[in-house]
């Protein structure tokens, strides 16, 4: 993975003139996040790219004034080329537009993420360089300031406590996390980047392929009866997936959720399981890639409750990769629907 560096000379002298414009601006008024601060903000979740039809828009015109959380408006001077994304969880939104570069904070260590997975690796290959600017919550400030991006994205709620730290290196778009649910509601928060970004017909075009693809899944499926059972199995614990965070592969293609699956889901035992005793089961490995972890239902598979299920007697279990169709953004769900369409076909 390519990396962008600064000499730390140059880096302190951005860090001071930063520190000293931002003071400045506090005398003066914030002529870069107007209407407030982002810190009063409501606090408190193998498909390859394609970019047909995406790009940088002939129309997009700069200065451009845009929405942040808090009632903020943020000025952005120029087309934004070099973006940096603080909020952990929106990486596969930001990766679905044309960029040149991009800075990422990652859900855990760089070397257990899925940068290097073959689902993500056209992604990443799409551009100049993919940097790294922090883990889940925590995002390395220094590391941020030496990447010196066109404009920051961060999360209200998520990056509250460094607003504004944010501000103070670059321009920063907060995606209100009260008013849209960034883990569920991607074609929300890839609308809201595509304004910031001046790529409203990336953002469009990547939204209208994935409702075209859930449509031809859902006529693909039609006649799929009994319902249908998404667990997330880990080494010693299996959920089963409720339509509160899997609700794009149930009543979007036309499938039926276990009334246990209502919400939020719940945690099962085998027996529990054999209680629902759904007609179709999948199987979200989080070992999918990786099988010398250990997977609970290797266990249960050995057991007379589980042979008696409907859905093993009738060869209806599917396995999928649970930490990619489970996960939250278009990747993720566009991969999911892929599996299931594919696995229930007739």
């Amino acid at each position: 993975m390519k990396k962008r560096n600064m000499p730390l000379l140059t880096a302190c002298i951005i860090l001071l003139v930063a520190l000293v414009v931002g003071a400045c601006s506090n005398n003066a008024g914030n002529t870069g996040n107007k209407g407030g601060n982002a810190t009063n903000a409501p606090s408190e979740a193998t498909n390859s790219p394609s970019n047909e039809g995406t790009g940088t828009t002939e129309q997009a015109s700069y200065p451009r004034e845009v929405d942040s959380a808090g009632g903020e408006k943020v000025t952005i001077e120029a087309q934004p080329k070099i973006v940096a994304l603080v909020h952990w969880g929106l990486t596969q939104e930001l990766m679905n537009f044309d960029l040149d570069s991009i800075a990422i904070t990652l859900s855990f260590t760089e070397k257990q993420s899925f940068l290097g997975t073959e689902v993500y690796k056209p992604y990443v290959a799409q551009y100049d360089d993919v940097s790294v600017v922090g883990e889940n919550t925590q995002v390395n400030l220094e590391a941020l300031l030496q990447y010196a991006p066109d404009v920051i994205l961060a999360g209200s709620a998520t990056n509250k406590d460094i607003a504004d730290q944010l501000k103070q290196i670059a321009p920063t778009v907060f995606i209100d996390e009260e008013q849209t649910n960034v883990w569920t509601d991607w074609q929300g928060v890839m609308t809201q980047l595509g304004a910031v970004l001046g790529l409203e017909d990336n953002a469009k075009a990547k939204i209208d392929e994935a409702s075209a693809q859930v449509e031809q899944a859902k006529q693909q499926l039609d006649g799929v009866e009994g319902t249908v059972a998404y667990l997330q199995v880990r080494d010693k614990n299996i959920w089963l997936q409720g339509t509160a965070y899997a609700g794009d592969y149930y009543a979007p293609l036309g499938l039926t959720p276990p009334k246990e699956a209502e919400g939020d889901g719940v945690e099962l035992t085998l027996e529990g399981l054999a209680a629902i005793n759904p007609d179709h089961i999948f199987l979200g490995y989080f070992n999918y890639n990786d099988k010398s972890m250990a997977a609970l239902s290797d266990e249960w598979e050995q057991s007379e409750v589980w042979k008696k299920l409907k859905a093993v007697q009738s060869n209806q279990v599917y396995a999928i990769d649970g930490e990619l169709a489970f996960g939250y953004g278009p990747i993720s769900r566009t991969n999911g629907t892929a599996a299931i369409a594919e696995a229930l076909k007739k």
